[in-house]
């Protein structure tokens, strides 16, 4: 039975390095994207693991085409907004708070803007194929961009859209996402700042934040992600300033 609840609830904070030489990294789990039928996107990411200090982050995109990203953590510029900020409306930060109300089911709340959130997660047969692969594969194997475009293909037939796993970020850092496991969302229930964001949708055309698209239809992502470390200096100022005493 899948229980998400236990495996993900419990993971540690931990600060690292990244498993590629001259690159920042994140290690954690979260809703990769979730459309809705009312042309509302939400995304979350949870990382309790990287290079500087834990996060968790809420994204918002309304049928305007406007992003936001609000930031559960130490730095907006150390979190999401290092690399997606320069495509969003608004950048903050807020409180957000995760409540496993059963082994795949979620309750996502954040106080300013209000956000009540629920969903629940599911596996189908060859999406649990793909992730019993996908966890035993190194990440040297997301280096060839052969193997990273059959992936992109699988994504493809499992009704993900045209999803790129690597490619350049809106902050110009060029970066991968790896997941290792991924679960659809069909079902969820969400408000965001009062309104009513309708059901979960499957769209034609994947929603994009910048020039980075996401999932065309709603997936819970476990994995990491890396980006090329742009500015040395830059890099280990924010390893200093993120330290935490020992």
């Amino acid at each position: 039975m899948l229980d998400l609840s236990s495996t993900l609830s419990r993971r540690p904070e931990v600060r690292g390095r990244a498993p590629w030489p001259d690159h920042e990294y994140v290690r954690g789990w979260g809703v990769f994207g979730l459309p809705f039928d009312s042309g509302h996107v939400l995304a979350l990411r949870v990382f309790p693991e990287g290079s500087f200090a834990p996060y968790r982050t809420l994204w918002h995109r309304d049928p305007g085409g406007r992003w936001s990203i609000h930031v559960d953590g130490e730095r907006l510029d150390t979190a999401c907004p290092r690399y997606y900020g320069a495509a969003c409306d608004h950048t903050g930060s807020a409180r957000i708070g995760l409540t496993w109300t059963g082994p795949v089911s979620l309750r996502v709340t954040m106080d300013t803007p209000a956000v009540d959130w629920t969903l629940t997660a599911r596996v189908t047969r060859p999406l649990s194929l793909l992730n019993r692969v996908s966890a035993v594969l190194p990440p040297a194997t997301w280096r060839p961009r052969p193997l990273v475009g059959a992936r992109e293909l699988a994504a493809r037939a499992l009704g993900l859209g045209r999803l790129r796993m690597s490619g350049v970020m809106p902050s110009g850092h060029s970066g991968t996402l790896m997941p290792q496991q991924m679960y659809f969302i069909d079902e969820a229930h969400a408000t965001f700042d009062g309104v009513d964001l309708g059901h979960p949708v499957r769209l034609r055309e994947n929603p994009r934040i910048g020039d980075v698209p996401l999932p065309a239809r709603g997936v819970l992502a476990v994995g990491q992600a890396v980006w090329r470390i742009q500015d040395r200096a830059e890099y280990e100022r924010m390893r200093s300033l993120t330290a935490r005493p020992s």
